[in-house]
């Protein structure tokens, strides 16, 4: 009997299973290239958007771009960067993988199409694992907004009475001179002001840095409470009259007015911080919705580009 005329044995119709191809399913090397390619050609992107500014996304004034600028370009670059990174790994995972003999077509397809998505996952894998920092800078803005918001005026004034020194109260976060100058030592020095118009009629000395720091300490456990207490509005009352020469009256009118002027502030500045919170949630899952919208087209285009490099490879 000659071997060139055997038969190879028909084991489906011995009713044997088939024996597996011993090729892999999975040509991980492949996969691991792609999603190299894919990661350092995201890097390239992020780079080049940031030179040209459009990685500057901020939420607070004066700070980067504002939330308001993130707009068409920016949403854009984020979506081409995602779409060329991601085509390119998957067509590298499918030209470069194993080629498969025997196979259905519709499994050939399928398998392309998993190699492209295995590239795309590792890659995002590794570039979140790199950027990880700025990545939860972007989800996280709107939760580090809403906690730099909370409470300020028992801050201030847990500040003031722990340390001694004197606590700084907020001035509006969109406003250019949010600076810590803007404090209860203004408005301490403004209740001892010397009124010109009234000159006192006796020899006054000016208040001193302890009676200036008593002042800030007695303004800011009044902010905290909500309400200066009436023992502590007539001491400040006495103090004006000591060292301005005023009247008693006078002197308590101006205490009375000098704190209402600093509750205002106060107020005003924790709705300026509670808005821009907002603005900073907001502008957070703005954010977060398009990277969402990016990264699944960059699954999708990676799988479709695997398969037309598989399809290249099989050529």
């Amino acid at each position: 009997m000659v071997i060139s005329q055997l038969k190879p044995v028909d084991d489906t119709a011995r009713g044997l299973a088939p024996v597996p191809s011993p090729v892999s399913a999975v040509s991980w090397g492949a996969v691991f290239a792609g999603a190299t390619g894919a990661a350092a050609l995201s890097l390239i992107l992020l780079i080049l958007g940031t030179g040209l500014g459009l990685s500057s996304v901020s939420p607070w004034a004066n700070t980067g771009a504002s939330a308001g600028t993130i707009g068409a370009a920016t949403i854009a670059w984020v979506i081409v960067t995602q779409l060329l990174a991601s085509g390119m790994g998957g067509y590298l995972a499918g030209r470069l993988r194993n080629r498969w003999v025997d196979l259905h077509t519709d499994e050939v397809y399928f398998r392309d199409t998993a190699h492209g998505f295995l590239a795309w996952s590792i890659a995002s894998l590794a570039t979140a694992a790199l950027l990880g920092s700025v990545i939860g800078t972007i989800v996280g803005g709107g939760v580090q907004a809403a906690s730099r918001m909370a409470t300020p005026a028992a801050a201030m004034a847990s500040k003031g009475t722990d340390s001694g020194t004197t606590p700084a109260l907020p001035a509006p976060i969109d406003s250019p001179m949010a600076e810590p100058s803007a404090s209860v030592d203004y408005f301490a020095d403004a209740l001892f002001r010397k009124n010109m118009a009234t000159p006192p009629s006796t020899l006054v000395t000016p208040p001193t840095p302890a009676v200036l720091a008593e002042t800030a300490r007695i303004f800011a456990n009044g902010l905290r409470a909500g309400a200066l207490p009436q023992d502590d509005a007539l001491h400040l009352a006495t103090l004006v009259v000591e060292h301005t020469g005023q009247s008693q009256p006078v002197a308590e009118k101006r205490v009375t007015d000098t704190f209402a002027a600093a509750q205002a502030r106060l107020r005003d500045a924790q709705a300026a911080t509670k808005a821009a919170a907002d603005q900073a949630r907001k502008a957070s899952a703005y954010t977060a919705l398009w990277l969402f919208i990016s990264l699944l087209s960059g699954a999708f285009i990676a799988s479709y580009a695997a398969t037309f490099g598989g399809r290249l490879r099989d050529a």
